[in-house]
C-alpha cells in the first residue's frame, strides 16, 4: 500500500471518528488563540484552559496585555509550565503587535516574527484562526506519522512536508487535530498494542510492530469501542 492509499484511509476513519474536529484550547479571537499555544508548550490542553481565564478576564487583547509587567503575568500563570519564560515572551509579543498596528495579522512571517512563537504555533493559528491551510507537526503527530508509514523523517519539519504531500490541502488543520484527538483516544505514546489499534494494526509495517512490542510489556487499558463506520473504515468488527 502506498503512503498516498493510507492516507486517504486513514482521512475517512479520522472523519468519520471527528467530522468537525475543534480547537481543544478555549479562545475567543486570533490573538486569545495564540496566547494559549504558547502556553499549550510542555503543558496539558487541561491545564492551559484552566490557567487561561484568569489570564483573559484582565488581559485579552495585545494592549491590555501590554500594560502588565512581565511579573504580573506570571502570576497569572504561575501554574503553567515554563511560566517565567512564557511571561516574558508574552509581555514582549504584545508590543511588538502594537508596534505593528495592535492587530494579529494572517502572515506567517508577521506570526513567526513575534516572541515564542514558532512554526508549529504559527500553523495553528493560521489553521484555528483563519482558516488558512496549515498542518501543524508536534512530537505527537510526528510519532503517530512514523506508526503509520507515512514519514520517516527525522524531523517534525520533513515529517510536516511528507504529511502535506500526502492529504489534500483543504484538509491539512483538520487532519492536525484529528491525529491528536486519535492519539490520545486510541494510539497512545506507551504500552500501545499497535496490533489491537485501529490504524496501527494495518498501516504499520510488521517491522514496526515487532519493535514497538519489544519495547516494553503491554497494560493496556480496555479498547475504546469505536462507531461502527470508522470501524469498518479500519476493516475492524465493531464492539457495539
Amino acid at each position: 500500500m502506498t503512503r498516498a492509499e493510507k492516507a486517504r484511509r486513514i482521512g475517512e476513519i479520522l472523519d468519520d471518528l471527528y467530522p468537525h474536529p475543534p480547537v481543544p484550547l478555549d479562545h475567543t479571537s486570533p490573538y486569545t488563540l495564540l496566547v494559549a499555544v504558547m502556553l499549550s508548550a510542555q503543558a496539558t490542553d487541561k491545564k492551559v484552559n484552566e490557567i487561561t481565564p484568569r489570564l483573559f478576564a484582565v488581559a485579552d487583547t495585545p494592549e491590555k496585555m501590554s500594560e502588565l509587567s512581565p511579573d504580573e503575568i506570571h502570576v497569572l500563570i504561575r501554574e503553567i509550565g515554563l511560566a517565567p519564560t512564557k511571561a516574558k515572551n508574552l509581555s514582549k509579543m504584545a508590543y511588538q503587535i502594537m508596534d505593528a498596528g495592535g492587530e494579529i495579522l494572517p502572515d506567517w512571517e508577521f506570526l513567526e516574527s513575534l516572541a515564542g512563537v514558532g512554526h508549529k504555533t504559527a500553523s495553528v493559528v493560521m489553521g484555528g484562526a483563519f482558516g488558512v491551510p496549515a498542518f501543524a507537526v508536534d512530537t505527537h503527530i510526528h510519532r503517530l506519522a512514523h506508526r503509520w508509514g507515512l514519514s520517516n523523517g527525522s524531523t517534525v519539519e520533513r515529517t510536516e512536508k511528507d504529511l502535506k504531500a500526502v492529504f489534500p490541502k483543504d484538509t491539512w488543520s483538520d487532519r492536525h487535530l484529528q491525529i491528536i484527538y486519535f492519539g490520545r483516544e486510541y494510539c497512545p505514546a506507551r504500552n500501545h498494542d499497535l496490533t489491537q489499534c485501529p490504524i496501527c494494526s494495518w498501516a504499520a509495517t510488521k517491522k514496526r510492530i515487532a519493535a514497538e512490542a519489544r519495547s516494553g510489556p503491554k497494560k493496556n487499558p480496555k479498547a475504546r469501542k469505536m462507531p461502527s463506520r470508522a470501524a469498518e473504515r479500519a476493516q475492524l468488527p465493531s464492539s457495539e
